[in-house]
């Protein structure tokens, strides 16, 4: 995935001669190749340090949680799922799998995790205890791809218990229209999904704006699409919140699609971002809020990031790195 994303961005640098990549103050800016591809403004950058400590630590978390998670929340809602099936239609009518139905397995999986992903990526954004936690996402001041998984440690189970969920609900049905067939449907599944999701993610954290064009956009969500996600201008709030498709977003009105090379200044804003720069402070934050919300009836919700959309004026220009 990291191969293809940098072929591809390449193609980029050559197609566009050299414009598209952004620096670290989420301005498009034309440059050579190699810095094209990897400035050191922003792989030098303290934001960019932390995205490998945040990683680290979520690495060593995640087996914890992950496993159980799949064997308790995954497996529940499939079950659920077949004794639903049962229960509508009956028993399975024991359909022969075959590439045509792997294909259809694999939209539906796709959809659905989708749909998950855009309600539980929602729900972080507006509810102040879960923003709280979400934050330390969106606290990157550059995104490189690791920042994909800068997350805060408590938020990988939530995260993981959505996936399952969805991915358990699929399974389910399909489980019952095979009479439970569908490891080579499931094999196929994981492959592509693996391949999916690692370029997806890793490119929508890339620096490099890749467009789509728009009438695409309002069907798939373009890397440059995420840009805007984590921009902390106003009108950039909350807005593409789904992983893959436009649809729910288009649904839920939080579809913004982005004029060419817009800017789009990364972080909390300079009102808090002070306050999320290092390992510990990311790592603290959640419960630092989380007491002021009890003792103080305050909300972490940075809805007041102020108006910084004049020229000149961004986290990347103010702030020390």
């Amino acid at each position: 995935a990291l191969v293809l994303m940098v072929i591809i961005a390449i193609l980029l640098f050559v197609v566009r001669g050299g414009r598209g990549a952004k620096g670290a103050d989420g301005r498009e800016r034309k440059t050579g190749l190699l810095n094209y591809l990897f400035p050191k403004e922003i792989y030098t950058h303290k934001s960019a340090r932390v995205d490998v400590s945040l990683w680290v630590f979520e690495r060593l978390l995640r087996p914890f949680w992950a496993v159980s998670l799949l064997g308790t929340v995954g497996a529940f809602s499939e079950r659920t799922a077949i004794g639903a099936m049962q229960g509508i239609f009956g028993a399975t009518p024991a359909l022969e799998s075959n590439y045509a139905w792997m294909v259809v397995f694999s939209l539906a999986m796709f959809l659905a995790y989708d749909f998950g992903f855009f309600w539980i990526h929602y729900t972080v954004h507006k509810v102040p205890f879960f923003w709280a936690m979400h934050k330390i996402h969106h606290s990157a001041e550059v995104l490189t791809p690791l920042t994909r998984t800068r997350e805060h440690f408590l938020s990988g189970p939530l995260w993981g218990t959505a996936s399952s969920l969805t991915i358990g609900l699929v399974t389910g049905v399909f489980a019952w229209l095979f009479d439970g067939g569908i490891t080579s449907a499931t094999i196929f599944n994981v492959a592509m999904f693996s391949v999916l999701f690692g370029f997806n993610g890793m490119f929508r954290h890339y620096h490099v704006g890749f467009h789509y064009p728009v009438w695409l956009s309002k069907w798939l969500q373009s890397p440059a699409m995420h840009h805007v996600h984590h921009s902390y201008l106003k009108k950039h709030w909350d807005m593409n919140n789904a992983a893959f498709t436009s649809i729910w977003d288009r649904m839920a009105g939080t579809l913004y699609i982005p004029e060419p090379d817009e800017w789009t200044p990364w972080g909390i804003g300079p009102k808090t971002q002070a306050q999320y720069r290092g390992f510990w402070q990311n790592t603290t934050g959640p419960f630092r809020d989380w007491y002021k919300m009890a003792t103080r009836g305050k909300s972490p919700k940075v809805m007041d990031y102020g108006d910084f959309e004049k020229a000149g004026t961004s986290i990347g220009s103010q702030e020390p790195r």
